[in-house]
């Protein structure tokens, strides 16, 4: 796991290691000036000149120059290391995400995905920077401070022997209280991260409805219960803080009474004031650099349940790939389900669709019915590999979509999902997802098509109209026909929409057909509709029920030979005056 997140470290592996030697040669002077100063106080003490002073105080003088200044260059190069390690490693997810399939993405939640690549980042790189820091003074010092004081103090050195065992042992049993209240806190910030999610993207069903208290309650639970949790985590961790104070005061008096009783012993022979000095700095150092170490204890423990919860994402595989040897041209718009069966999970016993089998040819427009649940938006989820079949094959332009280049073949099947989406940005800039080399003549000419065109020109700043995160300034209707727009800029071979005509009017929605008909004659068109006005004009009308193909034929063929479409088709033009051959239906399914 570790090592799989330290290779996002990448080009800063120089300013890493930079890091840990300028933290080395800023400990090592950090431990020779108690050293010089307790040197300086027995000199002065011993009725030294005032030379002696100035030297030895030049001496310090130099010393805490360059202690400051490999403690400051150490700081940079940390800073450039922890941010560029962060920002790579966010990167990494973020790739990896963009490559997942459908399946990959049901795994998790979108808020757990972005509480990974925000949250958990950032503890991660908390961490490291802790780690190529803090982590190699604080042990350096501990270590360096007990051979000076050993040095200065001699067996006096014991007190601290003993005393850093004892005070490690009971940061570990905090730590160990610790840890599961952090691993137990990270997984409601998943769910305190969803309900914000959730409550943001409804928030006009919410205010529709008046449920904002309840939305409020709703986040006040899971927002205390992270809360509590971390009060609990916090309440422990206090106890840190006293715990080296009360280390530090009883270090203080214990060598401040065995150490005045030496030096009355020995006469100032062999210890002195000097030596007692430092022994209190050096002691003072390594009590400092313990309680250190137990924060660095803290932070690594809360970046380890980040750091699986990264390498997860990081280790999941996209169930769906290019296979070797790629076919990297579609012939034709034809699609071919041979006896199709699919399920959204191995485990599942239902399955979605059952028996398909169904053939279309290049240029013809399918039209496809059935209730919720029936299959609809899973039939056409196949064709351009979203997911793959459980059993049987689908074919498009002769080939199994299997064994396709999936950036090729998805390139050559548009789709417009009814609740599809626009990004914040110019209308230029969103339509020109669909073709980033489009022309302004292409993008009209597609707007046209779309019937968007009407609308954008009575914009004031027209294609360049400034679109707000979702598509909030336009209307359902508008945004459809952005996104209808949007993939025929692909200019594909099959042209896929998902009941994305239903936030518009039935004569704009005939315009739309129209125009199909006329200008993209040869691309395959399937539309998934409740509005049977919307498939009427299909070359053939697909009814799909419980997963099963119910029924095939032409409008006419359905309205003689099928109950459940001539029911459908009544109760839609009930009271419309419209006869059962012709005539456009004013109500929705």
């Amino acid at each position: 796991m570790v090592r799989k997140i330290l290779k996002s470290v990448g080009e800063y592996k120089k300013a890493t290691i930079m890091t840990m030697l300028l933290v080395v040669f800023e400990v090592a002077i950090d431990c020779v000036i108690p050293f010089i100063i307790a040197t300086l106080i027995n000199q002065i003490e011993a009725g030294c000149g005032l030379d002696v002073i100035v030297k030895w105080g030049i001496v310090l003088v130099v010393l805490a120059f360059f202690s400051l200044l490999f403690g400051a260059w150490a700081g940079s190069t940390c800073a450039t290391a922890s941010a560029g390690f962060a920002r790579n490693l966010r990167r990494n997810l973020f790739r990896r995400v963009q490559d997942f399939s459908f399946e990959n993405i049901d795994k998790f939640s979108s808020a757990s995905l972005v509480t990974r690549m925000t949250t958990d980042v950032s503890n991660v790189q908390m961490a490291f920077m802790m780690i190529i820091r803090t982590a190699i003074r604080s042990p350096l010092m501990i270590i360096f401070s007990f051979i000076m004081a050993f040095a200065l103090g001699g067996s006096m050195a014991i007190i601290y022997a003993v005393l850093i065992p004892f005070l490690g042992f009971f940061l570990f049993l905090i730590i160990r209280k610790v840890m599961p209240l952090f691993t137990r806190v990270f997984r409601k910030y998943d769910r305190l991260n969803e309900s914000i999610e959730e409550d943001v993207r409804g928030m006009r069903v919410v205010k529709s409805f008046v449920r904002e208290d309840h939305e409020r309650e709703k986040f006040g639970r899971a927002s205390d219960d992270v809360c509590r949790d971390f009060t609990r985590a916090e309440k422990i961790l206090a106890l840190n803080n006293p715990l080296m104070q009360f280390c530090l005061y009883a270090l203080m008096v214990v060598v401040i009474f065995f150490g005045s009783r030496k030096i009355v012993s020995v006469g100032g022979t062999s210890m002195n004031v000097g030596h007692l000095s430092g022994l209190l700095t050096y002691g003072t150092q390594i009590l400092f650099n313990l309680m250190m170490v137990s924060f660095i204890f803290v932070m690594v423990t809360m970046s380890l349940e980040s750091m699986k919860r990264i390498t997860e994402v990081l280790d999941t595989e996209s169930t769906l790939t290019s296979p070797e040897g790629a076919l990297t041209e579609v012939a034709d718009g034809s699609v071919d389900f041979d006896h199709v069966d699919f399920k959204y999970a191995a485990t599942a016993e239902k399955l979605s669709l059952s028996d398909i089998d169904l053939h279309i040819a290049s240029g013809e427009t399918i039209g496809i019915i059935g209730g919720t649940g029936s299959g609809k938006t899973t039939l056409i989820q196949l064709i351009s590999r979203l997911y793959d079949v459980t059993s049987g094959a689908v074919r498009v332009g002769g080939e199994d979509v299997r064994k396709y280049d999936l950036e090729v073949l998805r390139n050559q099947v548009a789709v417009v999902l009814q609740k599809n989406v626009l990004f914040s940005g110019t209308i230029k800039e969103n339509l020109r997802w669909g073709n980033p080399d489009a022309t302004d003549a292409e993008l009209e000419e597609a707007c046209r098509l779309a019937q968007a065109d009407e609308f954008i020109t009575q914009f004031p700043d027209g294609y360049d109209t400034h679109i707000e995160q979702g598509g909030t300034n336009v209307s359902g209707g508008q945004k459809q026909r952005l996104c209808i727009a949007r993939a025929l800029l692909k200019k594909p071979k099959i042209l896929i929409l998902d009941d994305s005509t239903s936030a518009v009017d039935t004569k704009t929605d005939a315009l739309i057909r129209m125009g199909f008909k006329k200008f993209i004659p040869t691309t395959t068109k399937i539309i998934i509709a409740q509005r049977l006005s919307s498939v009427q004009d299909a070359d053939r009308i697909l009814i799909l029920d419980g997963g099963r193909i119910a029924a095939v034929g032409s409008h006419e063929e359905l309205l003689a030979n099928n109950e459940l479409y001539r029911e459908i088709w009544h109760s839609q033009n009930r009271g419309s005056g419209k006869s059962e051959e012709g005539g456009d239906g004013d109500a929705n399914a």
